[in-house]
């Protein structure tokens, strides 16, 4: 049996297929202006790589923010419903999913069997997720790549007052005007996003094991944060950001 998963995000389109019950090939692309082509494009190439015939296919199913583009899906869910079958089938203990993308921070509570409990999703302001951060390193004109290993070389408590992206860069250029080593900057904003994502946590409610998904979780300093936050140890997946495409490749029908 084939599955496809196709996860159309805000910065990103991951296509994941799954064979016999294992992933077999995962690919991603921008999403950029024409997300319904790059959508298509990407699921021809990943099927070309593997050898896959499009007939062979037995069910497409689409997730993300832009799912709907994804107009050959068999099914289209939710990115709840996606991330919290694809956190709990890797790790059937996890009773708590945090998802942080490039628009959106969620936070999904399961029960034992890994069904959704209650949900909160954070997509008023890019404040709690990857872009805020991302833009913070442009600011500090640090590769994000760099940026959480560097955080981490501070202990300093520097707490960030702007609610919105906007005010927060001319807060990050009024730290560096003072001569606020970089290091405790980086930190002080890995605080702040890990602060309204533990907010959004804790008005859920959380049971640890936590599982944390999305390409924020690449950047340690944001999960060092988080976990001191919520005083637990937070559990990565391989491959974070194609965990809502696996949990939406899983669901058939």
């Amino acid at each position: 049996m084939i599955q496809v998963g196709i996860d159309v995000g805000a910065k990103f389109i991951k296509v994941l297929i799954i064979k016999d019950g294992n992933v077999i090939a995962k690919e991603q692309v921008s999403t950029g202006f024409e997300s319904k082509e790059n959508a298509a494009n990407l699921f021809k190439q990943v099927l070309q790589k593997t050898g896959i015939s499009r007939d062979e296919v037995n069910s497409i199913t689409s997730t993300g923010s832009g799912r709907k583009v994804v107009d050959f899906a068999t099914k289209s869910i939710t990115d709840v419903t996606a991330a919290s079958k694809g956190a709990t089938s890797l790790y059937p203990e996890v009773k708590t999913v945090i998802d942080v993308g490039a628009e959106e921070g969620r936070s999904i509570r399961c029960n034992a069997e890994g069904k959704i409990v209650d949900f909160a999703i954070n997509e008023k302001c890019a404040a709690g997720a990857g872009s805020f951060t991302e833009a913070m390193a442009r600011a500090l004109e640090i590769p994000l790549e760099e940026f959480g290993v560097l955080s981490l070389k501070s202990d300093k408590e520097i707490p960030m007052n702007a609610q919105c992206a906007v005010f927060a860069e001319s807060e990050v250029v009024s730290l560096l005007h003072a001569k606020t080593p970089k290091e405790d900057i980086a930190k002080a904003i890995n605080d702040a996003v890990a602060s309204r994502i533990t907010s959004m946590v804790r008005k859920v409610g959380f049971e640890k094991e936590i599982a944390l998904i999305g390409g924020v979780a690449y950047n340690t300093g944001f999960i060092n944060s988080l976990e001191t936050d919520l005083q637990a140890k937070i559990i990565i997946p391989d491959d974070p950001e194609y965990v809502g495409a696996y949990g939406a490749a899983l669901i058939t029908n």
